[in-house]
C-alpha cells in the first residue's frame, strides 16, 4: 500500500513525517551505498537490498513506493525481471524502475512488457538524474490521487476515447491499460491528430529521458496493448527519421 500523498515536486520532497519508501536491488555495494545516498540526500526513505532473496523477504513483509531493480543480481542473469514478475503481481500499480549495466533493445522491451515503468542504463544514468526521475514518477502518481473533478476533460479520435482526470483510455469502448508513461505518450500524440511528434517532444510529454529506441519500445507496446482490443489497429504511424504521429 502507498504512503502519503504523492505531493513531491521535482527535487522538493514536502516536510511531513510520512516520507516515500523506496527499494533498491543492487548487488554492487558501492553502486548500492552511492544510489542509497544520493536518494536520501533528496529526502526519501531507501533500503538497500544485495540479492532477490533478500528483497522478496522484505517485499513479503511490506511493499515500498517504489522499486529500482538492476536485471543482473549475483549469479542470477535474470533475477530482476523475475522480481519485477513477483512485485507486479502483489501490486499492479507500484512504481518500477530498471537501472542495469544490460542496454540491448531486447532487454529494454522485455523490462517494459514486465510492467515497469523506465528502463535506466547505468552507463547513462547520473547520480543526480536518478532522483529527479523518481520525482518525476511520483508527481505522475500524484496527478492519479487528485479528485476527479465534475466536469472531467476527455479527448476523443474515432473510436479512441480518453478520460485525462481519471487516466483511463478506451477503444472500441473497451479500457486499454496503460502504463503512466504509456499514457502521456499516446495523449501527447492525440492532442493533434496527423501531426508528427519528434523523439524529443514525446520525451518531455511523458517526462522521461531516454533513448529514442526506448521511445520505440514504448510506442510498440502501445500498440500491441490495442491490438489485444483490435487486431487492425493502425492508428499509431512511424514516420522515419521524425517520430510519430496519430491518424484518425
Amino acid at each position: 500500500m502507498y504512503k502519503g500523498s504523492y505531493l513531491i515536486n521535482y527535487g522538493i520532497v514536502p516536510n511531513t513525517a510520512m516520507t516515500y519508501t523506496i527499494a533498491l536491488v543492487e548487488d554492487d555495494e558501492r553502486l548500492r551505498a552511492n544510489y542509497v545516498q544520493a536518494l536520501k540526500r533528496e529526502g526519501y526513505d531507501v533500503v538497500g537490498y544485495s540479492s532477490r532473496p533478500e528483497a522478496q523477504a522484505a517485499f513479503a513483509r511490506s511493499l515500498p513506493d517504489l522499486a529500482i531493480l538492476d536485471v543482473m543480481l549475483g549469479d542470477e542473469m535474470e533475477g530482476g525481471f523475475d522480481l519485477c514478475r513477483e512485485l507486479r503481481q502483489a501490486s499492479p500499480t507500484i512504481p518500477i524502475i530498471f537501472l542495469t549495466a544490460r542496454d540491448s533493445d531486447l532487454d529494454k522491451v522485455s523490462g517494459l512488457r514486465l510492467g515497469a515503468w523506465d528502463y535506466l542504463t547505468k552507463n547513462t544514468t547520473t547520480l543526480d538524474f536518478l532522483p529527479v526521475r523518481v520525482s518525476a514518477l511520483f508527481k505522475m502518481l500524484e496527478a492519479l490521487q487528485k479528485p476527479v473533478e465534475a466536469e472531467e476533460k476527455s479527448i476523443s479520435s474515432g473510436f479512441l476515447h480518453i478520460q485525462e482526470q481519471r487516466k483511463q483510455v478506451f477503444w472500441r469502448d473497451v479500457q486499454v491499460n496503460l502504463t503512466l508513461t504509456e499514457f502521456w505518450l499516446l495523449v501527447s500524440l492525440v492532442q493533434h491528430p496527423g501531426h508528427v511528434k519528434s523523439h524529443s517532444q514525446l520525451m518531455e510529454a511523458a517526462s522521461v529521458v531516454v533513448t529514442n529506441n526506448a521511445i520505440a519500445a514504448h510506442i510498440r507496446r502501445i500498440r500491441e496493448k490495442f491490438r489485444e482490443i483490435d487486431p487492425q489497429f493502425d492508428a499509431i504511424r512511424a514516420e522515419y527519421g521524425m517520430g510519430y504521429r496519430w491518424v484518425e
